[in-house]
């Protein structure tokens, strides 16, 4: 049985083993997180994972706008997948706050849609298309848990808000830009030709308005329990020890 095949065939092998790939890969990046949170080797190995994740989207990115490959509809980095890798290699590089929170609501709402439902049509050849999308799409995810789980940068409603403005902002940008070129990324005009969540969320434009109220409340179910989680532990703190 083939891992790639000629063509990609969705819940076949070759997508059965990328998602197991990638629930081995969370479970063990949250164990050596946790083991290594608070130490140097966690800036080491966040550089190191930052710096594969920034070499294979530059690489792809390269590829698709040279002349012979350039597609409007594709290479032009404007998917919020497209935005997250370089965000997510920030976050990992830097750890500063708004990269980070950018990272948890996007890399574990949006991006998991590509890892379940992929969109993936061979384009130049298997062997790159495959590599590329999931290393892509996998790494990100591996970024966003090791990240919260390992390293221990969990949201507040403040990341929240930040996830929600530089949602807009982005989506905005996008929809004007797809008007003016006749494009579609972000599925913001129009819905994707594969099967996806957005056909329960009814026909465009009303899908866009289900998708965003459906991200404002799933963001804040996501957020809630860390701020119980960080009221538990500040309650805690402040109790006097006890003298026996």
């Amino acid at each position: 049985m083939h891992l790639i095949g000629d063509t990609f065939v969705r819940w076949g092998f070759g997508h059965w083993a990328m998602l197991v790939l990638t629930v081995v890969g969370s479970v063990v990046l949250v164990i050596v997180g946790r083991r290594i949170r608070g130490k140097p080797a966690a800036t080491t190995v966040s550089v190191v994972f930052a710096v594969v994740l920034l070499i294979i989207t530059v690489i792809h990115l390269i590829h698709g706008l040279l002349p012979g490959n350039f597609r409007m509809q594709g290479s032009i980095p404007l998917q919020l997948s497209d935005l997250l890798r370089f965000v997510s290699a920030y976050a990992l590089w830097r750890r500063r706050f708004w990269a980070v929170a950018l990272v948890y609501y996007w890399g574990l709402t949006f991006n998991p849609q590509s890892l379940i439902t992929p969109n993936l049509h061979y384009t130049w050849s298997p062997l790159y298309d495959f590599f590329m999308y999931w290393s892509l799409h996998i790494l990100v995810m591996w970024a966003a848990i090791f990240l919260t789980w390992g390293l221990g940068h969990t949201p507040t409603w403040r990341s929240y808000w930040i996830g929600i403005i530089a949602t807009v902002i982005w989506a905005v940008f996008t929809f004007g830009f797809n008007v003016v070129a006749g494009t579609n990324y972000g599925f913001l005009n129009a819905t994707p030709a594969s099967a996806s969540l957005l056909d329960v969320m009814g026909p465009w434009p009303m899908y866009l308005l289900s998708a965003f109220v459906a991200m404002f409340v799933i963001w804040a179910l996501i957020t809630w329990p860390w701020m119980i989680i960080a009221r538990v532990r500040r309650g805690q703190s402040r109790t006097p020890a006890s003298l026996g």
